[in-house]
């Protein structure tokens, strides 16, 4: 769905994108993840046609950009950089004209997509209010709508629940999950990386536009072979456990070499109580933070 070949942009001088192959695979649920000013938005808005690469090359839904977008573009749905709307006009009519000026507009199933497209992002009941009235939350959900009039193969978001509370950022997860199960590949650059854990079933990763990672998050996630037991008996499970414990961390202990199902029966006849065990798994939170440096973003001196 989304073929990046040395992907490069500069301003001036920076480098904002460096060389980046990016492979979205058709039924994808891809998070694209990275600190601030690595380059993410970028990156999307140059597979959007919005900016020019500076040199490589760039398919979306098998075509060129930006010289056969024009042919895919009314089968994408996007939201880059907040919704965009006229503040002066109601929710409604902002969608009703934006479909008006896209590529293949049918008129007779504007009035049904558009509903269908508010009640998906749970404001079916909208009133006549200006755009501007609205919350931050309100017209993030205006701006989804809008990407979904179309009924998308490839949806393209821009940190799509910004703005909301924790209850609507759960509404569009799972109205994504929804899609990507009707058959949308997704493309999601966010920063929330608990988020992107559980809606994703991919990553890519930039650092100071490069990209540093692109996997399976599965295999991301793996267990390593390493089981963390919590115990009030340390001295006894070290005397029973040996040189497999790399570390104690007060009443945690990181044992290699051992799974849960053959270490909990030798602890129990060793009479070790154990208050909780389990498998060692790294959090994405955990492999993003250990191959990225800070974003642009910090202050020096704030912080750990």
């Amino acid at each position: 769905m989304i073929i990046t070949e040395s992907l490069t942009k500069h301003f001036g001088s920076t480098v904002a994108v460096d060389s980046v192959d990016l492979e979205v695979r058709e039924g994808d649920r891809y998070g694209f993840l990275g600190p601030n000013g690595s380059g993410k938005t970028t990156t999307v808005r140059m597979l959007l046609g919005l900016v020019f690469a500076t040199s490589g090359r760039a398919r979306v839904m098998g075509a060129e950009v930006p010289q056969g977008l024009q042919h895919v573009l009314p089968n994408v749905g996007s939201l880059v950089e907040g919704p965009a709307a006229y503040g002066n006009l109601h929710g409604r009519l902002n969608l009703e004209l934006l479909d008006a000026a896209g590529p293949r507009s049918s008129t007779t199933t504007r009035r049904r997509r558009i509903e269908d497209a508010l009640e998906r992002v749970g404001l079916s009941a909208i009133d006549r209010r200006p755009v501007r009235a609205y919350s931050l939350g309100m017209r993030q959900r205006l701006g989804i709508a809008a990407a979904l009039l179309r009924q998308p193969s490839l949806l393209i978001l821009d940190e799509p629940t910004n703005g909301l509370d924790p209850q609507g950022i759960r509404e569009i997860r799972d109205l994504l999950l929804t899609m990507n199960r009707e058959g949308t590949t997704l493309f999601v650059s966010s920063h929330l990386l608990a988020e992107v854990e559980q809606l994703c079933t991919r990553v890519g990763v930039l650092d100071a536009g490069r990209l540093v990672l692109q996997e399976d998050l599965a295999t991301l996630t793996a267990a390593t072979g390493r089981v963390l037991v919590r115990t009030p008996d340390v001295p006894e499970a070290l005397t029973l456990l040996g040189r497999r414990v790399e570390r104690v961390d007060g009443d945690r202990l990181t044992v290699a070499g051992a799974s849960v199902s053959t270490l909990v029966p030798d602890l129990v006849a060793a009479r070790v109580r154990v208050d909780d065990v389990r498998e060692e798994r790294p959090s994405l939170e955990d492999v993003v933070l250990s191959i990225t440096s800070n974003g642009d973003d910090r202050i020096a001196g704030l912080g750990p």
